[in-house]
């Protein structure tokens, strides 16, 4: 890889950190806070899920117009640090002890800066590669992002989980833990910012609120003209709902079901070396095969993950689980994201894919929304469950027509 492109690989390795640590520990740790305030499991998991919905709508809500005006030239990097600032600020201050609402808080306001941040890094991705590359390198960024992730979090696994040994309180080990995460995320960052460029822009020019919201406006506009665009967002809306509901709420599901939480703990880790030679095996095979079948095999695998879960009962299949989807997880995204880098404007990446972040965002909005509502509904976990394999299935179903789309889009074009 290019310096550039390695610069770019290293901040999935930082953010990855902080990833890991929401879908782990801070579930765990939020959980024990909510017991102590006499806060029941049901109704634990469904704060935990209506918390991520309400960090999802506010990004929905920023991100087109700073995507908008990232497209301006010189613009994308320093709203890009903005973003990683809030987000390790929040990560940090959550280090401090509190009560379970704070904790929700300040979660809530990290969350949107690590998630708003990366509205900036996908649209990146055509600035520090070619597109012959994209597929590798946003496969090698997923895969070296989710191996690199563990390094950190091993180190505050073990702070964690042996914190008497320390003689320190557990509440002290989870600071310490926390910290460890920022300060990889911030470091991990340097790079990118020491070495992007912004190549490809609208013009060397002075945006203002209004020319942001007019290219907004245009991007929706050209969104709707091309029927394989559109109904791929769509497809994603719903496909992806389930992958970002898993990633969020798997541990907190399994908690809430009773599992013993070191081995949930043990199990997601499993996840994330899975998923290293998974997804830099599906940069590779983008290079024999199509993309669109790869994406299609990977969403008809997590159809039957979404349906596995549903039946759920025990730890042995809370670790099947983990290997499935440590297998698909890095494929799925990472096709997404080159897949569209192919199909949008090389000029307004960042609008373009703070659209795609609304789909994604509104997405899982509604999956961690219907999963805690569910959950309360039936007064059972496995209950809330039955939304994902249903949400898999459209967007299976919605992205096979666009793949008909496109075919007849190319058609034209030659």
């Amino acid at each position: 890889m290019t310096k550039k492109e390695k610069s770019w690989v290293l901040y999935d390795v930082g953010n990855s950190a902080f990833t890991l640590m929401i879908a782990t520990i801070f579930p765990i740790y939020f959980n024990g806070l909510a017991a102590s305030a006499g806060i029941s499991e049901v109704n634990y998991l469904a704060y935990w899920g209506y918390t991520a919905s309400i960090v999802t709508i506010i990004v929905a809500l920023i991100g087109p117009i700073l995507g908008s005006l990232s497209d301006y030239s010189r613009f994308k990097l320093p709203i890009f640090l903005t973003t990683v600032l809030i987000g390790v600020i929040g990560c940090l201050v959550l280090a401090v002890p509190m009560n379970w609402i704070l904790f929700l808080v300040f979660f809530a306001i990290a969350k949107v800066g690590y998630s708003a941040s990366l509205v900036f890094y996908d649209s990146m991705l055509i600035d520090i590669t070619d597109e012959t590359r994209v597929d590798k390198i946003s496969s090698q960024g997923y895969a070296w992002g989710y191996i690199g992730s563990c390094i950190p979090f091993l180190i505050s696994l073990i702070i964690v989980l042996f914190y008497d040994k320390l003689n320190i309180t557990m509440t002290t080990a989870m600071s310490i833990a926390i910290i460890i995460i920022a300060i990889w995320w911030f470091c991990l960052t340097i790079p990118l910012l020491k070495n992007y460029k912004q190549n490809k822009c609208i013009g060397n020019v002075k945006p203002n609120i209004k020319k942001c919201f007019s290219n907004l406006g245009n991007t929706i506009k050209d969104i709707c003209k091309t029927p394989h665009v559109l109904l791929f967002l769509i497809a994603f809306f719903f496909y992806i709902d389930g992958v970002y509901t898993i990633i969020d709420m798997a541990t907190a599901y399994g908690t809430a079901l009773g599992l013993d939480t070191t081995m949930l703990l043990v199990a997601l880790l499993v996840t994330q070396i899975v998923a290293f030679p998974f997804a830099i095996l599906f940069g590779y095979l983008s290079k024999k095969h199509k993309v669109s079948t790869l994406l299609l095999i990977s969403i008809v695998a997590y159809l039957g993950i979404g349906v596995f879960a549903v039946f759920l009962s025990n730890q042995i299949e809370f670790w099947i689980l983990a290997v499935l989807v440590g297998m698909f997880q890095g494929g799925v995204q990472a096709l997404s994201r080159s897949y569209f880098v192919k199909i949008c404007p090389k000029e307004k990446t960042g609008s373009y894919f703070s659209i795609m972040d609304i789909c994604g965002k509104g997405a899982t909005i509604l999956g961690t929304f219907l999963v805690s509502l569910f959950t309360q509904i039936t007064n059972s976990t496995n209950g809330g469950i039955i939304v994902l394999p249903i949400m898999f299935a459209i967007g299976l179903i919605i992205f096979l027509i666009s793949i008909k789309f496109h075919k007849k889009y190319l058609k034209k074009q030659n």
